[in-house]
């Protein structure tokens, strides 16, 4: 029994419009996640954040157990309280962020050992650990299996040995998480680009059991051939009622055509991150708002869009801003790509509901820039 029901309200073929409803609030799906990395929405507020439609933020175990810290976390209310976000959370476990962001790590059956990226000091994340930080500590709704995340291309016995960990951890991570009435547990699907390995772990997962089901190690790497191939191979291997969660994609044509193949839930650096370095997310593709035709634009990026970044300063005014040096820009940018992100789940849900799906995709591919 789920803490949080997942209750589907529309299909499309194998794609899905929904509510995961938690104790803090409803999670509409198909979602995307804006990223609060270390406690905070890069260059937002909390207020800017919530007005884009946003029904969740993703928080990370690694950087906040490093800074301010899992225990510091507890005694400052957990991470809800201290960022003043009343919706739902989920965390990553940090095991990604270990594999690519620590120095002098070294993985073993029980766990990792490795130095922070901050300060070199050493520290050790266990499932246990991870569970401890992520439930206790930061009080996420949604919490996150510790797994092996390899990048890829790697060799298929790595893949191999990194998917076995994965669910020797998910096992044990579980067992830690035990019974709980206002949090999830979602297990992470590994196994590379190999079908068969895919098909290993989640049935694998399946039987072991968990609220929802993420699956990982993809977006590192690979092209998007190969992301919608395994996505193909593996979301049909998945449970029906549960929330199935793409980490770390992506670009809107990616999240399009994983929504299509039955993806709910997604997250990404790319909307406040693109706005952060003068880019802005359209459904003609991005555009670089710092380019010299920009200068003398008076026209907003999106007129009807109801998000104030979007609508109510010219590209003239943006490009000035990144010119000059102007923080504000960021924040315009950032604020303005998390709108449209969000305005894109809203269309797919629409989409869905009205059984026209495949039509809004091929529009959507037909209205890019080549």
């Amino acid at each position: 029994m789920t803490a949080f029901p997942f209750e589907i309200h529309a299909r499309d073929g194998a794609a899905r419009t929904g509510v995961l409803r938690t104790s803090r609030g409803d999670i509409r799906t198909p979602a995307f996640m804006p990223l609060a990395t270390a406690g905070s929405v890069k260059a937002m507020t909390v207020e800017q954040v919530t007005s884009t439609g946003a029904d969740i933020v993703l928080g990370n175990t690694y950087h906040l157990m490093l800074r301010p810290g899992g225990e510091r976390m507890k005694r400052l209310g957990g991470l809800h309280r201290f960022m003043r976000w009343e919706k739902p959370l989920l965390t990553d476990s940090g095991g990604y962020q270990v594999m690519s962001l620590a120095q002098l790590r070294k993985i073993d059956a029980d766990g990792v050992t490795f130095r922070s990226h901050i300060d070199g000091s050493e520290h050790r994340l266990t499932p246990e650990r991870s569970i401890e930080i992520q439930a206790e500590q930061i009080g996420s709704d949604i919490v996150m299996q510790l797994d092996e995340c390899p990048a890829l291309p790697a060799p298929r016995d790595d893949v191999k040995k990194a998917m076995e960990l994965s669910l020797r951890w998910g096992e044990r991570c579980k067992r830690a998480f035990g019974a709980r009435e206002t949090q999830n547990l979602f297990a992470i699907v590994q196994g590379g680009t190999e079908a068969e390995l895919r098909r290993a772990s989640a049935d694998a997962l399946v039987r072991e059991g968990y609220d929802g089901y993420a699956i990982g190690g993809l977006a590192v790497g690979e092209s998007q051939e190969e992301m919608l191939t395994t996505l193909d191979a593996t979301a049909p291997h998945l449970p029906f009622d549960r929330l199935r969660y793409l980490m770390g994609v992506g670009k809107p044509l990616d999240i399009v055509e994983s929504v299509v193949r039955g993806v709910d839930m997604f997250d990404c650096v790319i909307p406040t991150r693109s706005g952060r370095h003068g880019q802005a997310w359209t459904d003609a593709g991005p555009i670089n708002i710092t380019n010299a035709r920009f200068a003398e634009d008076m026209t907003p990026l999106d007129e009807m869009s109801d998000c104030p970044a979007s609508r109510d300063y010219s590209k003239a005014y943006l490009h000035h801003l990144f010119k000059a040096g102007e923080l504000l820009g960021q924040t315009l940018l950032s604020w303005h790509n998390v709108a449209y992100y969000q305005s894109l789940m809203h269309r797919l849900r629409e989409a869905i509901a009205e059984q026209r799906l495949v039509a809004f995709r091929d529009s959507f591919i037909a209205g890019l820039r080549r």
